[in-house]
């Protein structure tokens, strides 16, 4: 399984849903937020853009980590991503 895991260093969501993925054998590339000004700029246009976000944006949240899959869905549900 390949995924993408938008995220930060710096959230425990996301430092867990990297050791659940990296048990379950998964490649993962990792766009951490917070040491990339250019990924963080890409995943604001996503968050800003995606009706996924809708809640997150409502709440304030950030919305990290999501999950890019190899076929393009984007998903904020590490439950969807391990199945």
């Amino acid at each position: 399984m390949k995924v993408t895991v938008i995220g930060s260093h710096l959230c425990p969501d996301t430092l867990y849903a990297l050791n659940k993925l990296c048990e379950a054998k998964a490649d993962i590339t990792f766009k951490n937020l917070s040491a990339s000004l250019p990924d963080l700029r890409t995943y604001l246009a996503l968050r800003e853009s995606s009706p996924l976000y809708e809640s997150v944006r409502e709440n304030g949240s950030i919305g990290i980590p999501a999950f890019v899959l190899e076929d393009g869905t984007v998903t904020l549900d590490l439950a969807d991503v391990l199945k």
